[in-house]
C-alpha cells in the first residue's frame, strides 16, 4: 500500500501561488452528506461544500468528535447514509478495509482535472482521497508561565517535565500539562507518538507481526506516565476538545497539541487575553535522546462513498470539490490549517506544522493493519497509566488483542 510520505506532503504545501475562485459548483442534482470530525479547517471546507446546495441539491454535514465511531456504518447501506467522509492518513484504512469508498479516478477524469496532483491520494494504483490539509502534533506554551519561571521552550519531553515541576513547585499550576490521553484512539496516537520519538518500529519488517513489547516501548509507556502525573487527574478522558478547553480556562501552560488546533486556543473567544495572548507553538518534542520528533506527520481529505448513485457521487465529488477550492480561502480561514491548497499562505500559528515537517516526523503508518494495532492501543493502555499494571503486561495485552485481530482479518495466519 502506498504510503503518502513526508516528502509529499511538504510539496502539496510548498505552492504558495494566488488562485481564482471556481465559478459555480456546476451541481444540479443530487443528495451530498458528509461526515467528518468537527475542528474549524473541516467547519470550512463543510461551508464551502454546502454552498453548492440548490433546487435539486441538498447538501448535509454531520461533523462531529465521535466521526471514527460511526462513518463504516454510515456507508455500508444501500444506499450510503454518506455520500462522503472526511478522512485521515489512518481513517481512510477502515473505510478501504471495508470496501465503502470507491476510486476516485474516473470523477477526477472528467470533473476533476485541475485539482493538483499533490493532492491526489493514490493507494495501490487509485485516486481514493482528495487531500486538503497537512497536520501533526507539536508543542503548545504559555509564554507568561515560562517566562515567569526563567525558561526556553522545551525542545525535549524531559525539559517539559522539569518545566512542568517548577511550574507546580513555584504554585503557578497543579497540574501544568495537558494532553489528549482519553482513553481510545487519541490515547493510542500519543503512544504512537512517543514510540516513535524512541526510535521504535511498531512491526517486524516487511510483515504485518506486531513488535512493540521491547525496549522502547517500555520506555514510551513510562514517559506518558510521567507526564500523566503532571495532567489533570481526569486525563483519561480528556480528548482534544475537552483538553483545549483546560488550555482555554487558563489551568495549563504545556501541552502536545494538533497544529490545526492551535488557531482556537490563539483566539479571542471562549478565552482571557492572559492565556490567548501568551499561547505560543513551538516545534514537536523530541524524548530519550533521540532525534526524531515524538509526532506523526499527517494528511485529511475527502472521500465518495461506493454505494450511492452515480449522480450522488458526481454531486458529492463536486461540492467537496468546491469546499477545497482557493475560493474558501480568507484572512479568517487561512490560519486555520497547513492547506494544500492554492493560494495558501502560511500563518506563524501553523509554525508547528512547517516545523514538523523540517524535522522529519513520520508519517502515520497507512497500512491495512494500522487500525486493528491502533484499538489495541486505545483498548490496553489505561491499566498501565492507573497503576493497575505493569508496561510489559500493557504491551503484552496489546500484542495478543492486535494479533488476535490480524488472524480474524486474515493479516495473519
Amino acid at each position: 500500500m502506498h504510503m503518502y510520505n513526508k516528502a509529499a506532503i511538504v510539496t502539496a504545501i510548498a505552492v504558495l501561488s494566488g488562485s481564482t475562485a471556481i465559478a459555480g459548483c456546476g451541481v444540479d442534482s443530487g443528495r451530498v452528506s458528509i461526515v467528518g470530525n468537527e475542528f474549524p479547517a473541516i467547519h470550512t471546507v463543510a461551508n464551502g461544500a454546502m454552498a453548492c446546495a440548490d433546487t435539486g441539491v441538498t447538501v448535509t454535514a454531520n461533523l462531529t468528535a465521535d466521526h471514527q465511531t460511526i462513518n463504516v456504518a454510515g456507508m455500508q447501506g444501500n444506499p450510503a447514509e454518506y455520500t462522503s467522509a472526511i478522512v485521515a492518513s489512518s481513517s481512510i484504512v477502515a473505510l478501504m478495509n471495508e470496501d465503502v469508498i470507491r476510486p476516485l479516478d474516473d470523477l477526477v477524469a472528467e470533473y476533476g482535472q485541475d485539482i493538483p496532483t499533490r493532492q491526489l491520494i493514490t493507494i495501490n494504483g487509485k485516486v481514493m482521497a482528495v487531500a486538503f490539509m497537512a497536520n501533526a502534533q507539536h508543542l503548545v506554551y504559555r509564554k507568561d508561565v515560562l517566562e515567569q519561571i526563567g525558561v526556553e521552550p522545551p525542545k525535549t519531553y524531559e525539559d517539559l517535565l522539569a518545566a512542568a515541576e517548577m511550574i507546580r513547585a513555584q504554585g503557578i499550576m497543579q497540574n501544568p500539562v495537558g494532553g489528549a490521553y482519553a482513553a481510545g484512539w487519541n490515547l493510542a496516537e500519543e503512544f504512537v507518538n512517543m514510540y516513535f520519538g524512541e526510535g521504535g518500529a511498531l512491526f517486524t519488517p516487511g510483515t504485518a507481526e506486531v513488535s512493540i513489547n521491547n525496549e522502547q516501548g517500555i520506555a514510551a509507556l513510562n514517559m506518558m506516565k510521567s507526564l500523566t502525573e503532571y495532567m489533570n487527574p481526569d486525563f483519561l478522558t480528556h480528548d482534544s476538545n475537552a483538553t483545549s478547553a483546560e488550555w482555554e480556562a487558563g489551568n495549563v501552560a504545556l501541552m502536545n497539541m494538533w497544529g490545526s488546533r492551535t488557531g482556537v486556543l490563539m483566539d479571542a473567544e471562549g478565552s482571557t487575553p492572559e492565556v490567548y495572548e501568551n499561547t505560543m507553538v513551538g516545534a514537536p518534542m523530541t524524548v530519550g535522546g533521540g532525534t526524531i520528533p515524538a509526532s506523526t506527520l499527517w494528511w485529511d481529505g475527502w472521500t465518495v462513498a461506493k454505494n450511492i448513485s452515480d449522480e450522488d457521487a458526481v454531486a458529492t465529488f463536486l461540492a467537496l470539490k468546491n469546499g477545497v477550492s482557493p475560493s474558501i480561502l480568507t484572512d479568517e480561514t487561512m490560519g486555520q490549517a497547513v492547506w494544500m491548497i492554492d493560494g495558501y499562505q502560511p500563518a506563524p500559528v501553523n509554525d508547528g506544522v512547517f516545523a514538523a515537517m523540517a524535522m522529519n516526523t513520520t508519517p502515520y503508518p497507512m497500512l491495512p493493519y494500522m487500525g486493528l494495532l491502533h484499538t489495541a492501543l486505545g483498548d490496553n493502555l489505561a491499566e498501565f497509566l492507573q497503576g493497575k499494571e505493569s508496561a510489559e503486561q500493557a504491551l503484552a495485552d496489546v500484542e495478543a488483542a492486535y494479533t488476535a485481530a490480524a488472524k480474524e482479518k486474515g493479516f495473519l495466519n
